[in-house]
Parts: structure tokens; C-alpha cells; sequence
């Protein structure tokens, strides 16, 4: 299958569905992480946030390697073998499906994701294992209910069975008013006793205070609020009664680290805590 380049040529799409417009988190992620799928508005975005937070692209690039890093943990010492990859963004190296079935070829990913230029490329290059599988849904985090219900999902998952819940890097998208404690723990309470939460998430804990001002005006500066950074306290709270596998929630740089301690970047050029939790 080919990938569209342009967004009338993404089939199944309404008009209005794909607003180029308008930045999209995925694409300008893929921006950050110097990637070529996104557009005017998400380069715009991701150069304003750059010039107060210059280090955002090391923000990225530390967040996919906890992706890698934390995938391969599940799959090889818990043993996991089902993943729900939510917030999925544009395929890159390393993706949850490639990961887990390095080490499992049986393992089964559902990836979701509202950005339909996502799912397009997610269709197109996420191609599964022969012994495992993958399945792409379109639908928002902030509503729990629709993913869990879609049939495609219970399809590719056997809910009664343990699964790996992975919010990277997504979080920080959902304000207080879309209830976002509420959202992950509707998911993780859909899932049975062993099942794990790996999250990331975005934080001014390590920023100095004027750049944490700066920011959080840049991040408050869209349609909706861009972005909210939380503390680590605030980033506990979503683990509910989920016990933290070690070393807990750390700076993501510092979640099982492959690569000495000098050669980790600074805390504020990591901004991002990560954590993996798991369901007793």
C-alpha cells in the first residue's frame, strides 16, 4: 500500500476530518523527532514551543526510547503478549508492535489514534508478524467506553487475559476538565490482575521558573490548552493501586537506562517522567 502524501488523497476521510490547518500532537511530534509527515501548522507549533523549550527535541527522542525500552520489559520479563497502544502517533523506529514481537512474535497490539494521516500510515507500515497481530482504531482517549467496546479491539485482545496499557506521551493532552484520572482508570479497570500501565508524561519539575512560565503561556496558547505539564505527585495519582515496578516514576531518561549515567541528558532537557505499573 502506498501512503498518501497529500490529504486529499486519504481514502475514507471526510473533508473535514483532516484540518492541515490546525496542529496535530502526532505530527508535530514527528516533527520533533525529524520525521517528514506533518505540515505548516505543526512545524509553527513545534518551532514556538522549541524557542521557549529548546530541548524538546531531546523531550522526544528520551520519551520513544522509553517506548522501546519499556515494551521490551513487558514482553520479555513479564510476559506480556496483548498491548493497547492509545495516542499511537505517525509510525517511526521502534514502534510497540515491533518491540514486543522481537522478543514474542506472537504478540497481539491494538493502536489508537484520532488523527486519521495517523491511521493512514499506521494501516500501511504496521504490519504485524504471521504468528502475532495488529488492528487500528480511530478514537479519542477521552472516551474510554467507545475503545473498549469497539469490536475490532476485542478481536485482536482477550480482555480476560493480562494486557499492557501504554499512554506514552498522551496525558498531558487531557485537561482537568476532561477527567483524565477518570479516563485511565475506566481503562485499567476493564483489564484483569496482571496487566500493566506504562505511561510518560510531560512535567516543569525540573524547569527553571521562568521557562516554566513561559511555557505553560505557550501551552495555553491554542484553540485548547496544548499541553499540562504535571507534577510528579499529580503523575502518581494515575496509578490509583497499581504497584510501580522499579524504579518507580523517574525522569523517562532514568526508567531502566541502557547507557551509563554521565551519558544521560540532564534533567531539564528530559522533562518527562515515565512510569510501568502493574494490576495485582
Amino acid at each position: 500500500m502506498t501512503v498518501p502524501s497529500r490529504p486529499d488523497q486519504v481514502p475514507g476521510v471526510a473533508a473535514g476530518r483532516l484540518d492541515t490547518s490546525v496542529m496535530h500532537p502526532a505530527r508535530r511530534y514527528n516533527y520533533w523527532l525529524g520525521g517528514k509527515d506533518n505540515f505548516a501548522a505543526d512545524r509553527e507549533s513545534g518551532d514556538q514551543i522549541a524557542a521557549v523549550y529548546p530541548a524538546i527535541r531531546t523531550v522526544a527522542r528520551e520519551n520513544r526510547a522509553f517506548l522501546r525500552r519499556a515494551v521490551r520489559f513487558l514482553a520479555a520479563e513479564a510476559g506480556i503478549r496483548q498491548f493497547l497502544d492509545i495516542g499511537t502517533g505517525i509510525p517511526t523506529a521502534d514502534n510497540t508492535h515491533e518491540v514486543a514481537q522481537a522478543v514474542a512474535p506472537d504478540s497481539r497490539i491494538v493502536y489508537v489514534d484520532n488523527d486519521p494521516m495517523v491511521l493512514v500510515h499506521a494501516r500501511a507500515l504496521l504490519t504485524s508478524s504471521v504468528a502475532g497481530a495488529t488492528a487500528y482504531l480511530d478514537a479519542d482517549l477521552r472516551d474510554p467506553d467507545r475503545i473498549l467496546a469497539d469490536p475490532e479491539l476485542r478481536r485482536i485482545l482477550d480482555l480476560s487475559r493480562p494486557v499492557a496499557l501504554m499512554l506514552i506521551a498522551v496525558l498531558h493532552f487531557l485537561g482537568d476538565d476532561d477527567g483524565p484520572y477518570d479516563v485511565v482508570a475506566r481503562l485499567v479497570d476493564a483489564l484483569p490482575s496482571g496487566s500493566y500501565l506504562a505511561l510518560t508524561h510531560f512535567t516543569t519539575d525540573f524547569l527553571a521558573a521562568d521557562v516554566t512560565e513561559r511555557a505553560s503561556t505557550q501551552f495555553a496558547g491554542g484553540r485548547r490548552p496544548d499541553g499540562n505539564p504535571r507534577s510528579r505527585a499529580e503523575i502518581e495519582r494515575f496509578l490509583g493501586g497499581l504497584a510501580p515496578v522499579e524504579p518507580g516514576v523517574v525522569p523517562a531518561s532514568e526508567w531502566r537506562p541502557e547507557v551509563p549515567a554521565d551519558q544521560l541528558p540532564p534533567l531539564h532537557e528530559a522533562s518527562i517522567y515515565g512510569v510501568v505499573a502493574r494490576k495485582p
